[in-house]
């Protein structure tokens, strides 16, 4: 039964919060504590299965296959559990684990259906990574769009709903890509699935090539939209900010989705195999992760707002992804991945840190003091009292001030949490790469921007942060100390936790990122796994 259970762990993340949403739904107001009940025992059950599959990746085989009916991968449905999609499972349950604790307090009575749009929308994410061809990615991509419309409108409002329907209208205009770069990729190439599509490009005819190379630009133009490369991330803050906390928490994965589909397909697809389309877009990738990092950085400058400094924190992050994919190198994706764990978890804990911060503060409080720096507030310095010095920090403030400042060294790189091991570690195979001599004059002129864009994004980042803590936690005008419960604080200090730990545990994190990378780069026992043997 053990061995049973073992080969079928594959299906359990895509169905059990299928058959969680499913019961959710009859279930009318009076049952709201079974609705949360379900719904935490739900996320438990995809968190230890998450972790059994990424267990099972690092120490068993690699990478595991579950074909659905027992079809051949050409023909059939398969999912395909290796240690990129376990590693991101593992990510989506915890962060969904933090989102959905945090809204029992008081979000998930502020509109219906929430349980079961919750449920759906890690079905979508779970589905997204697990899938092994291009159609299922896109019915996965559409479940989780879908209930993301719901999630993002939800609690209502004038601002969430504005910023919730810009957000359908561009997601659909995506969705509209997918389809036409997947019509046409399997017009030229004839089939959809990952493995057997990569086994076929090398033999394109230099005819259909070019067709074959559209395809996977306007495909990616989906992605991208979806990961929010500049210019076309113009929605993501907007309609981050807008969103009720633990949505914004778990829609800090849904940026992931692209980002995974276009690491997974550019190392896949056009790695070296791939004939004359091998290195397709990724110098394409390298320079518009650049700029979008440049961009993310202003824009974590230019603003006064706490939420849509978080948004552009997703942006930054979205940025250094994106460029490590461009840059080709293990060292690089090595970093990049322990990267993307950090900033997710550290993203996370912010929007749901945000929202407690700003209950003590009045509205506009950012406004005026921004209004007051830049004009005084018509007094004298000689006529204002001194404050008294000593006066004690209340706990709360003093809880809500800490988990702000990991967030902060978290985002900015900074010693000695985690995400500057992740920026340490891109840095260093930035200057090391692999086959070149491994020392610093042998960098390309890519490989120096992007030490550039992370530097200038870590500075902005340590700017804004700093200001915004000011301004919001110790600043004393205004400020009343918000009412906290335990169960809203206890989500961002387990995030930041997890990020505590992967900084005290980053040799066996690393090593398992590093294997990750190398498999990435050298996808031989993926498709030898999925085509059974043909490759």
């Amino acid at each position: 039964m053990l061995a049973a259970l073992q080969n079928n762990l594959a299906i359990l993340p895509i169905l059990v919060p299928l058959l969680a949403g499913a019961l959710m739904i009859p279930m009318d107001d009076q049952r709201g504590r079974l609705r949360a009940g379900l719904g935490i025992l739900s996320v438990l059950v995809l968190l230890g299965t998450a972790l059994a599959l990424a267990t099972q990746a690092e120490t068993g085989a690699a990478t595991t296959v579950y074909r659905l009916g027992n079809w051949p991968a050409t023909f059939g449905i398969v999912l395909v559990v290796d240690r990129l999609s376990a590693l991101l499972l593992v990510l989506t349950a915890l962060l969904g684990l933090a989102a959905l604790t945090f809204s029992l307090a008081r979000w998930q009575r502020m509109g219906a259906h929430f349980h079961a749009l919750f449920q759906f929308q890690l079905m979508g994410l779970n589905g997204a990574f697990l899938t092994g061809d291009l159609f299922n990615l896109f019915v996965f991509f559409e479940v989780l769009l879908a209930a993301s419309y719901g999630l993002a409108l939800h609690g209502s409002g004038v601002a969430r709903v504005k910023a919730g329907l810009h957000y359908i209208a561009i997601n659909l205009a995506a969705s509209l890509l997918f389809l036409i770069g997947v019509s046409m990729i399997y017009g030229v190439a004839g089939t959809l699935n990952m493995a057997d599509l990569a086994a076929r490009i090398p033999s394109i005819p230099a005819e259909n090539r070019k067709l074959l190379e559209a395809g996977a630009a306007i495909l990616g133009m989906a992605f991208l939209v979806k990961a929010a490369m500049w210019p076309l991330g113009f929605w993501l803050a907007n309609a981050y900010t807008a969103a009720s906390p633990p949505a914004a928490a778990i829609f800090s994965m849904m940026s992931k989705v692209g980002l995974y589909a276009i690491l997974r397909l550019s190392m896949l697809l056009f790695g070296e195999d791939a004939g004359a389309s091998a290195g397709f877009g990724h110098n394409f990738l390298l320079i518009g992760g650049i700029a979008t990092i440049g961009f993310g950085a202003v824009s974590v400058l230019a603003t006064q707002d706490l939420g849509r400094l978080a948004g552009a924190s997703v942006l930054i992050s979205s940025g250094t992804l994106l460029a490590a994919v461009g840059a080709g190198q293990v060292g690089v994706t090595t970093g990049a991945l322990y990267y993307l764990a950090s900033s997710a978890l550290a993203i996370g804990a912010l929007f749901l840190l945000i929202e407690l911060i700003e209950r003590g503060r009045d509205v506009g409080a950012d406004v005026l003091a921004v209004t007051l720096e830049a004009f005084g507030d018509g007094n004298d310095d000689e006529d204002e009292e001194e404050d008294e010095v000593g006066v004690a920090i209340p706990a709360t403030m003093a809880i809500l001030s800490a988990c702000f400042l990991c967030c902060a060294l978290l985002l900015a790189g900074l010693p000695p949490l985690s995400g500057f091991v992740a920026k340490f570690a891109m840095l260093s195979g930035i200057l090391n790469p692999e086959g070149l001599g491994r020392g610093p004059t042998d960098v390309s002129w890519g490989g120096w921007l992007l030490l550039g864009a992370l530097v200038f994004s870590g500075l902005a980042t340590v700017l804004a942060m700093t200001r915004a803590g000011i301004r919001s936690l110790w600043a004393t005008s205004g400020r009343a100390v918000p009412r906290v419960r335990v169960i809203e604080i206890a989500p961002v200090l387990l995030l930041i936790g997890l990020c505590i730990g992967m900084t005290a545990g980053a040799g066996p994190v690393l090593r398992y990122m590093e294997n990750t990378a190398e498999a990435l780069h050298a996808p031989k026992d993926y498709l030898r796994q999925v085509n059974g043997g043909r490759q």
